[in-house]
């Protein structure tokens, strides 16, 4: 008997064998790749999918006076908003009534357009409550709806922005705490002397470019409250130090886009304060004495070059800059030619009080001596041409001192023209006229002139003339500069210097104003220097400068009247030169009184020193060592 012995396996079935172990491999090396290597990059996109980040700027730090006083702080800015995530079931049900209604009605169904009306629906009927509480007519703006929507979904809708006191209490007590429509504080600038030292404050505008360091999540989708950024004066240049720490928040969102759950919070902090060096009862007193006429007022501290007063004029209220600036008030300050800051950008032939520079450069150079002097007519031959003294029928008889303190044109005609064009521009750069003074403000013009023949060619004006030497002189011509480099003058001039480094940070600590920025000794013999000073004091009491005496109190002081052109027009320029007092100089002061046509006679001892004097007596009211002097005299 056979017996067959049959095999259940099959060789030819290896093949299969092998097929499935090389694909269960290959599945286990997809798994184990996606799963463990690239695990963290697909948990990073679970993250973004599902994480949001949400950005809440800090607010601004405050700006004071030297003596602590609020210039520059923040109000609350209360606003209505909506939460829209709140009004989802309310979003669904107006577009299923609006779809109900299309379809009844046969009209064609846009999902878009529909959800877009849907939810202006929807949140109308929370509008319509607010303007009921506040008697006013608004309505859902829908582009800014449907724009929110797609850019700021996690952010609440504005509905109505800074809200008044009086709206702000009606709302907190009318409206429901569960309501999706809520009040969100956030702060705005406030100014509590309004326009005063507006160009030397600046302002901000609203930015979403906010710091964002030490706020988790920067990879993540993030949404941004508007910040706050300066865009002139100390506003801007210390944005960085006033700026606030921006605090943050991280939701999960659900699949479309809406907040579900917050899992991180880090609060806002306020920026840093600034101390500033102005002093606002000078800075009052200068904008009064202004008024409404164009002009500047520069006042630094001798000795330390600290800037009391940097008033412009015309200026505006800082407190129509907040919390947004309207076409409406843009408008109006550009058509008042507002915008400019003239004590920093106001570029100007200084007239008479540039003669103080001329004194100075004729003595140093030989071409002035004690004992110069010369017969004032009221008029001036350089070759064929007659150059005229203010005074048209002369002061005759003129020595230094006299010419300074009655500002004699001949006098410095001829001396002016003896020193050389050469030796007056060297000695203007000497005092730092061809440059900025490198205060901190970003508007300082750079556009400063110091003129001389070589500058002359280069416009392709011809070549220099002595009647440009004998204009050089007396301050007119092409030579230009600002209110602040003169008041730096005045003031490096009271300290037997050249140069003076302006601040406007205050520093109780600062006790020298300077000399390591470029400046040296006047280098004028004792016995010149006085005669200089000498001729200044006169001037203020029986010269040109006569309406800046404050009682007894030292003045030293220096009028100038300058051609200008303005609005096509030749105008004129009213400037004032001082400090004080003459033996201890504790401030220095520069005003110039711009004329806007031609009907505006302005001269710098009768429009610009009073001004001048008002602000010496601010101070001075402050210094116990005058102030029972200067209250007896009021």
């Amino acid at each position: 008997m056979v017996v067959e012995i049959f095999k259940n396996y099959d060789p030819r079935i290896r093949i299969f064998y092998l097929i499935f172990a090389i694909l269960f491999v290959t599945l286990a090396a997809g798994v184990t790749y996606r799963q463990v290597l690239l695990g963290p990059k697909y948990r990073e996109l679970e993250k973004r999918q599902n994480l949001r980040r949400i950005l809440i700027p800090g607010p601004r730090g405050n700006i004071f006076d030297r003596e602590g006083r609020l210039l520059v702080g923040n109000r609350p800015l209360f606003s209505a908003v909506v939460y829209l995530n709140e009004l989802r079931p309310e979003f669904r049900r107006e577009y299923i009534e609006l779809v109900k209604k299309a379809r009844s009605e046969g009209r064609e169904i846009t999902r878009g357009a529909l959800q877009i009306e849907a939810r202006a629906r929807a949140i109308q009927v929370y509008l319509n409550r607010i303007n009921r509480i506040l008697g006013r007519q608004i309505n859902v703006d829908e582009r800014a709806l449907e724009r929110h929507f797609r850019q700021n979904l996690l952010l609440p809708l504005p509905l109505i922005k800074d809200l008044e006191m009086v709206e702000y209490a009606k709302l907190i007590e009318q409206i429901p705490v569960e309501s999706p429509v809520q009040i969100l504080a956030d702060s705005a600038r406030f100014y509590p002397y309004g326009s005063a030292a507006s160009h030397a404050l600046g302002y901000v505008t609203s930015t979403y470019d906010v710091p964002e360091e030490g706020v988790p999540g920067k990879a993540l989708t993030t949404f941004r409250f508007k910040g706050k950024t300066g865009r002139n004066g100390i506003e801007n240049k210390f944005d960085q130090h006033l700026q606030g720490t921006s605090g943050g928040e991280i939701w999960i969102v659900d699949p479309s886009g809406f907040k579900y759950e917050r899992i991180a919070h880090k609060s806002p902090i306020k920026g840093r304060d600034i101390r500033t060096s102005l002093d606002i009862d000078l800075q009052l007193a200068a904008e009064k004495g202004l008024g409404d006429r164009v002009g500047a007022v520069v006042a630094l501290a001798v000795y330390t070059g600290e800037v009391l007063t940097l008033a412009d004029k015309p200026d505006y209220d800082l407190n129509q800059l907040s919390p947004y600036i309207s076409y409406e008030v843009d408008e109006a300050i550009r058509e008042r030619g507002a915008w400019l800051p003239r004590a920093t950008q106001g570029l100007y032939p200084p007239g008479s009080t540039f003669k103080l520079l001329t004194t100075v450069a004729g003595l140093r150079n030989k071409k002035i001596s004690l004992a110069s002097e010369v017969h004032c007519p009221g008029y001036y031959f350089v070759g064929r041409r007659r150059f005229h003294c203010h005074r048209r029928s002369g002061h005759g008889l003129m020595g230094l001192t006299d010419a300074i303190a009655q500002s004699c044109n001949v006098f410095f005609y001829q001396y002016g023209i003896a020193t050389g064009v050469d030796a007056l521009s060297s000695e203007a750069r000497r005092f730092g006229f061809h440059r900025p003074t490198g205060i901190e403000l970003l508007s300082e013009s750079r556009l400063t002139l110091v003129p001389d023949p070589a500058w002359k060619q280069s416009k392709l004006l011809g070549a220099w003339t002595g009647g440009d030497t004998a204009n050089l002189a007396i301050g007119q011509g092409f030579l230009r500069l600002t209110p602040l480099q003169m008041a730096c003058f005045t003031s490096s001039l009271a300290r037997r210097q050249t140069r003076t480094k302006p601040t406007l940070i205050h520093d109780p600590m600062r006790k020298f104003a300077s000399v390591e920025h470029g400046g040296f000794a006047i280098g004028l013999p004792e016995s010149e220097y006085a005669a200089l000073i000498e001729g200044m004091e006169t001037a203020v009491q029986t010269g040109t400068a006569r309406r800046a005496q404050i009682g007894s109190l030292r003045i030293a002081g220096k009028t100038g009247t300058a051609q200008f052109r303005a609005n096509n027009q030749n105008t004129s320029l009213a400037w004032f030169l001082a400090f004080a007092p003459v033996d201890d100089p504790k401030i220095a002061v520069a005003v110039v009184v711009q004329g806007m046509d031609a009907e505006d006679h302005y001269g710098g001892g009768l429009t610009a020193a009073p001004i001048g004097r008002a602000v010496m007596e601010a101070f001075f009211l402050k210094d116990p060592e005058y102030s029972g002097l200067l209250a007896a005299l009021k």
